[in-house]
């Protein structure tokens, strides 16, 4: 059995295992629900068993994503031989033995002193870490991506008061209003991990140094980033999409976000609970509903996973494709683990277009010092990547907030 033919094997079996799981899901809520009708109480052993299914339904459905994700990975240098590259084997140097040579290109870590230092990492070392990091990171999957030289990139908004009319083909044209301009800047922050090498390991060639280095970095970048796409302060890092003033999407102001109010405190509404999300999804315009999805954290999506429509349908459904998103009311469903849990006045769910409404800004360069000073016996590695982040759009992101009003 080759590679391909196995990975397709272990897809397609997680994949059973996931919709089995589900059906069992579905089952035992339904067995909860006549319980319900029937005793006018809840039957505590039951719900119990649900959220247990509910949890395997969860895990069985990373298993897929994780499978089908590693499946779809290219093999690196396309299966051939890469060529030699000067740069690369001066960097493996510096990584192995601390030799700096004449190739490597030296950059300021500090942007305001020039007294730390790196080295600027090879490409491929940091096209390694930038996939590892998007395979991981839920908001960098769904906003847009764009990569800059410097260290700030400045977007031009229009306000919207540019005019245009229609005229007959020989009739005169007016002169119509020019538009006014706004700047948003959207900056980058370092973000940097510092993993941990014996001087054994560095001495062995049989290590893929290069490899070694993205694998562990990868996951710290990853953390760090998700959160703060979700949650940052705008200051020290990217500017998360909670951290934006949220009012009354029918009284927000420019700058603001939208949110849409569930109808109880801390709490979807007692009865008619998805009516709120159907308002929730027609918040935006239609143009970016085309697009639309939902944000929100596996606990959220374990109680939705419950809510059916007056057909008896359930409204959460599963993907039918391994590495696809699961879909709620018909919009796919991404899960982030930094936004809120259910709770008092909490914005829990988001809906729009998150390729209109975020932008995550890389600055280009991974950048490398080498330590063999502070941890004796061990290397350290200093790595900096610089990332900001923050909204561009902001009709094309709704919350859901947990409130009365």
């Amino acid at each position: 059995m080759n590679i391909e033919t196995k990975a397709g094997s272990d897809v397609r079996g997680a994949m059973r295992e996931f919709l089995t799981a589900f059906e069992s899901f579905k089952t035992a809520n339904d067995d909860r629900l006549d319980a319900l009708e029937k005793k006018r109480q809840d039957d505590v052993l039951l719900r119990d068993k649900i959220d247990r299914i509910n949890k395997a339904v969860t895990e069985q459905k990373d298993v897929v994503d994780r499978i089908a994700l590693k499946a779809k990975r290219p093999a690196l240098h396309g299966g051939k031989t890469p060529e030699p590259d000067e740069r690369k084997a001066a960097f493996q140097r510096y990584m192995r033995a601390g030799d700096i040579g004449t190739t490597l290109e030296a950059k300021s870590v500090n942007t305001d002193t020039g007294a730390e230092g790196g080295y600027l990492a090879p490409n491929q070392v940091e096209s390694l870490i930038t996939a590892a990091v998007k395979d991981i990171s839920p908001m960098r999957q769904i906003a847009s991506v764009r990569e800059i030289g410097g260290n700030v990139f400045r977007k031009p908004i229009s306000n919207g008061d540019a005019v245009a009319g229609w005229v007959a083909e020989t009739g005169a044209r007016v002169e119509t209003t020019s538009p006014s301009l706004t700047a948003l800047d959207f900056p980058t922050m370092e973000l940097y991990a510092m993993p941990a090498a014996s001087q054994a390991l560095l001495d062995d060639s049989i290590v893929d140094i290069e490899q070694w280095l993205a694998d562990e970095v990868q996951t710290e970048f990853a953390v760090q980033e998700s959160a703060a796409f979700i949650g940052g302060n705008g200051t020290s890092q990217p500017k998360g999409i909670l951290s934006y003033t949220i009012a009354a999407d029918a009284t927000r102001s420019a700058g603001e976000l939208g949110y849409i109010a569930s109808g109880a405190d801390g709490a979807f509404a007692a009865s008619n609970p998805s009516d709120k999300l159907l308002d929730l999804i027609y918040a935006p315009k239609q143009a970016y509903r085309a697009n639309g999805r939902f944000l929100m954290n596996r606990s959220v999506v374990g109680a939705l996973r419950k809510f059916k429509d007056t057909d008896g349908n359930y409204l959460w459904q599963p993907n039918s494709e391994p590495g696809e998103p699961a879909r709620l009311m018909g919009y796919p469903v991404t899960e982030a683990e930094d936004m809120d849990d259910v709770a008092s006045d909490s914005h829990s769910i988001a809906f729009g277009d998150f390729r209109r409404g975020y932008l995550v800004v890389d600055r280009v360069g991974v950048r490398v010092l080498r330590d063999p000073f502070s941890a004796k016996p061990y290397v350290l590695f200093y790595t900096t990547k610089r990332v900001g982040g923050g909204v561009q759009d902001f009709d094309a992101i709704k919350f859901l907030k947990f409130a009365v009003s």
